[in-house]
């Protein structure tokens, strides 16, 4: 049975967790804004680089970036999480990758952001290539996004029909992590060809003077940083949601813990008090036959 003492010092435990539970919740909630912002402040450089492959494009036709038609190799970038206490999320994600490149063609390889979900892959007999880990702030994603670039030319300097596919978890409306796959390379040939049709907004195409094969090059690997920089944001926003979540859940644990530890504590203070008073009561009847004795 636990002691006054032993309560005591569990609720103070339980005290300093919750304390503990408190600084997460307020950090992931804090994370989350500043990725979705990210996220948000890519919507206009998205649509500059767009607007560049679009000149390039009408100037010199959508053939300068067919798709290639042959099966190839998938090369696919997982983002995961560095850090645990999100729940089922790297596990999903690994999972979701597996099953969505199961009729891919035999060479799949991984580039993986984050060590939890690299680890499953490999527990799951998938060859992951090159691991990166994630920066604890989005201030480091860029130079994330630009080492897994370096890795995806090598890979294509290899393989130059490697296809890239990215895959990643995106946060809902209701907070829920919900995995998501999108092809990265080579690039839609029905969105360039939609941007060389598109009617241009001004009275005529502007000109540029650098050639048109590197101009394009430089754009398309602005257009590819673009979606590797907004996978990473919305893994690490939907990542800091489940982990709001999961501290959410582990908070109303700890109040309702702590609520009846502390009516054990004054359960058991009480019957400790009730006790030395029953003490007292009993010394001060057992002294009185030998007061009356002395007085007699």
């Amino acid at each position: 049975m636990d002691t006054l003492e032993t309560l005591r010092k569990r609720i103070a435990t339980t005290e300093d967790l919750q304390s503990i539970v408190g600084t997460m919740k307020a950090l992931s909630a804090v994370s989350i804004r500043q990725y979705e912002e990210a996220v948000a402040a890519l919507r206009d450089y998205s649509r500059t680089i767009e607007l560049g492959l679009q000149v390039v494009l009408q100037r010199n036709g959508p053939a300068m970036a067919a798709r290639a038609t042959v099966p190839a190799p998938v090369l696919a970038i997982v983002f995961g999480s560095d850090h645990g206490l999100c729940g089922r999320f790297n596990h999903e994600i690994a999972h979701f990758a597996q099953r969505a490149l199961a009729d891919a063609p035999a060479g799949t390889r991984y580039l993986v952001a984050g060590a939890r979900p690299a680890a499953v892959l490999e527990a799951m007999g998938e060859t992951v290539e090159q691991d990166f880990l994630l920066p604890g702030a989005v201030g480091g994603l860029s130079g994330t996004v630009h080492r897994i670039l370096g890795a995806i030319d090598a890979r294509r300097a290899q393989e130059p029909a490697t296809r890239a596919r990215l895959f990643y978890n995106r946060r809902t409306t209701g907070g829920a992590a919900v995995p998501t796959s999108l092809p990265l390379l080579p690039l839609d040939p029905g969105w360039l060809a939609g941007l060389a049709q598109r009617r241009w907004a001004g009275r005529s195409l502007p000109s540029f003077t650098m050639s048109a094969e590197a101009l394009l090059a430089a754009l398309v690997r602005q257009h590819l940083f673009i979606g590797l920089f907004r996978a990473a944001a919305e893994s690490a926003a939907s990542e800091h949601a489940t982990r709001l979540a999961a501290m959410q859940a582990a908070e109303r644990n700890i109040e309702e813990r702590l609520g009846e530890m502390n009516a054990d504590y004054r359960r058991k203070r009480q019957d400790s008090i009730t006790e030395e008073l029953l003490d007292l009561v009993s010394g001060f009847e057992a002294l009185k036959p030998a007061e009356r004795l002395g007085q007699d």
